[in-house]
């Protein structure tokens, strides 16, 4: 009889432990969706977007600032990315010896013009030495009408984490100056799909 009696309470903790676990199985679950919700992770909206022409785009693990590094405009003024604040910004680094940037140049250009009016910068920041600087000049004005930017030192690239160590790297910036996306090696940014990432970095801004 006492062998019986024992396994009544038993019986009873193991069925209050299966409960318990589902309790707190359902917490979890609960939890888990109440974060998903209050603390949206927006690079997962551009991950589905990496398809065609984007199918190497990466998003960063964690959101990082835009480098405090200067570059420099067509006239020799001082430029940083966070003088851009408040526009989607894609930022390509580039340079003549390229073969896949002077091939994609011409593609930024379109998706520049494709965005006039509205808040979105394409700035093509050329890493040429100081002695190819007028080659890379007269490289855009013939053949992709952006603005002119030059980072002679070959020190940006460098400032990134990870940094973007291969030439053509695009890294796109949400309006608030937090790397959003980055394409490493070339890519055609005039098609639907490059649009596509634009307008929702665009949007979330």
């Amino acid at each position: 009889m006492s062998d019986h009696s024992t396994a009544k309470p038993r019986a009873g903790l193991l069925k209050w432990a299966l409960w318990g676990a589902a309790g707190l199985g359902v917490a979890a679950v609960v939890y888990i969706m109440v974060q998903a919700s209050t603390n949206p992770t927006r690079d997962a909206g551009l991950k589905p977007l990496a398809r065609g022409e984007m199918a190497k785009l990466t998003t960063p693990a964690e959101a990082t600032a835009a480098p405090a590094n200067s570059f420099y405009d067509a006239a020799g003024k001082p430029v940083r990315l966070a003088d851009f604040k408040g526009k989607v910004v894609v930022l390509n680094m580039w340079a003549t010896w390229c073969g896949p940037c002077i091939i994609e140049m011409p593609t930024l250009a379109k998706l520049q013009t494709s965005y006039a009016g509205k808040p979105v910068e394409v700035v093509a920041v050329s890493i040429d030495g100081e002695k190819d600087q007028d080659k890379a000049r007269q490289f855009i004005g013939q053949h992709a009408p952006l603005k002119f930017y030059a980072d002679p030192k070959f020190k940006l690239p460098f400032a990134f984490t990870p940094p973007a160590t291969g030439m053509p790297t695009t890294v796109i910036f949400g309006p608030e100056g937090v790397e959003r996306g980055r394409l490493a090696g070339g890519a055609d940014w005039s098609t639907p799909e490059a649009r596509a990432v634009i307008d929702h970095v665009l949007a979330e801004g």
